[in-house]
């Protein structure tokens, strides 16, 4: 079985608009620093001021990273496992066929019954219907051919 990949976003980003992102998160990280070694000496230096630096910073750690590509929600499915990022600041989640021991598809959601470790949930959302269904059949397949047990359930929504 070879390695599928999903993008759980509407589509990947053109180059011109990771690159804005990148020098938008430059931008943001030098003003912040520009606030903080000029106004940290006058009167005003209250907590409002490291509210506005600390912002700064971070959103603009986030829109480089964003540019660079690590921000971006994904499933890889492969023979050996399945890695799942769905949050764009947290890291994936790697689940390994070994230690999957039963998996239920629901309509907006799959839940991972794991051995070792506390049941897996990864919802869809209903922003992006449009991928449900590829993911949901790789799923299936996934589990078909690693002899894991699959159910599916239907639920009324």
């Amino acid at each position: 079985m070879e390695e599928k990949y999903f993008l759980l976003e509407p589509k990947e980003n053109p180059r011109t608009v990771k690159i804005f992102q990148i020098s938008l998160g430059v931008v943001c990280i030098g003003i912040a620093i520009f606030w903080m070694v000029f106004n940290i000496k006058s009167l005003k230096a209250d907590r409002t001021l490291w509210a506005t630096i600390i912002f700064l910073l971070l959103f603009g750690i986030y829109e480089i990273l964003a540019g660079l590509g690590k921000t971006s929600r994904y499933i890889k499915i492969g023979s050996a496992g399945i890695l799942i990022k769905q949050h764009s600041v947290l890291p994936g989640v790697e689940l390994i066929s070994d230690e999957i021991e039963k998996i239920d598809v629901y309509p907006l959601s799959i839940k991972f019954h794991l051995k070792n470790r506390k049941n897996f949930f990864f919802r869809f959302g209903t922003s992006y219907p449009e991928i449900i269904s590829p993911v949901k059949d790789e799923i299936v397949e996934f589990a078909r051919s690693n002899r894991i047990v699959l159910e599916l359930i239907n639920e009324e929504l």
